[in-house]
């Protein structure tokens, strides 16, 4: 069997991890995260959400972030974009890569935005248009692709359909994501085989949530597959909506560990990684959720 000998790992943790988070976060203490973050090494980190602040209150300071951002040359600092209204205010953020989204669970797509797959991925014509006009990376998300929370198992089929529209838009990359972490490595192994046959395998990305304890175990199961683009967050940032108390987001620390196990370069500093992941959990005021940032945060306490 042979991996893929770089990976590159997308981290999610300033826009995916810390939207859930019920206390505000200063925008100072999520530059000085991001900042940490393109130190370690990342060559693309989620910033920001430009959404209405009334539904993620969270990220409203994303535009003083991406303003403030020690960035460095050839990173991709990518931001969420619901509409036309958020492209704009990405666009005037500076914004490398516009990230659009869509569910392959037809009665996630109702319960949630109350139309269906295809009219939600249509809203986002307009905004892939201007976005690859302005000469920006377009970024398309798939949610629910192992599982929904209203319907259960959702079909190969769906996917493929979600896979072939926001390809369809010009995404350059689309993430194939366990929104609810329900995942198991054969049925992970089932579906990027299949999804490979219908996009450039080094522009799927894998996105993993924890919830059961499965996504460095699906990690694995999409190294097998020959996938090279995985997300992370730092400190498991991240809460699942549907799970209460458990996890969202693989985190970073635990895959950089993997990777480091199998050989598989990423260019990220594990240890800067670690330190980033404990700043921002202490800010939280708990204990980091990776498994291997607390146990190399205590062998060097005890050193």
């Amino acid at each position: 069997m042979t991996f893929p000998s770089k990976v590159k790992i997308v981290e999610v943790g300033p826009r995916d991890g810390l939207q859930n988070e019920k206390e505000t976060i200063p925008a100072e203490v999520k530059i000085a995260l991001v900042d940490q973050l393109t130190q370690a090494g990342f060559a693309n980190i989620e910033a920001a959400s430009f959404v209405s602040p009334k539904w993620v209150p969270q990220m409203a300071t994303s535009t003083e972030v991406m303003a403030a951002i020690q960035r460095k040359p050839g990173v991709i600092y990518s931001a969420l974009v619901p509409n036309m209204k958020g492209l704009e205010a990405a666009l005037a953020a500076g914004a490398d890569e516009m990230v659009i989204f869509g569910a392959a669970s037809e009665a996630f797509s109702q319960k949630n935005i109350n139309c269906s797959i295809a009219e939600s991925i249509e809203r986002f014509r307009d905004v892939a248009t201007l976005a690859k006009q302005e000469g920006k990376r377009l970024r398309g998300s798939i949610s629910c692709v192992f599982g929904c929370p209203y319907q259960g198992e959702v079909g190969i089929d769906s996917v493929v359909d979600v896979l072939h529209r926001l390809r369809d838009l010009g995404c350059d990359e689309i993430d194939i994501a366990d929104t609810i972490g329900v995942a198991t490595p054969n049925k992970v192994h089932a579906v990027m085989q299949r999804l490979v046959q219908e996009f450039p395998i080094d522009r799927l990305s894998g996105h993993f949530h924890d919830t059961y304890g499965q996504a460095l175990a699906n990690i694995y199961a999409s190294l097998e597959v020959g996938i090279s683009i995985y997300h992370s967050s730092v400190a498991g940032l991240g809460g699942c909506p549907y799970a209460k108390g458990a996890t969202g987001n693989v985190a970073s620390e635990d895959v950089l560990y993997l990777m480091q196990g199998l050989g598989i370069e990423t260019g990220i500093d594990l240890d800067k990684v670690v330190d980033a992941g404990q700043f921002i959990s202490r800010h939280l005021g708990r204990k980091s959720a990776s498994h291997a940032g607390n146990a190399i945060a205590a062998k060097r306490a005890a050193s």
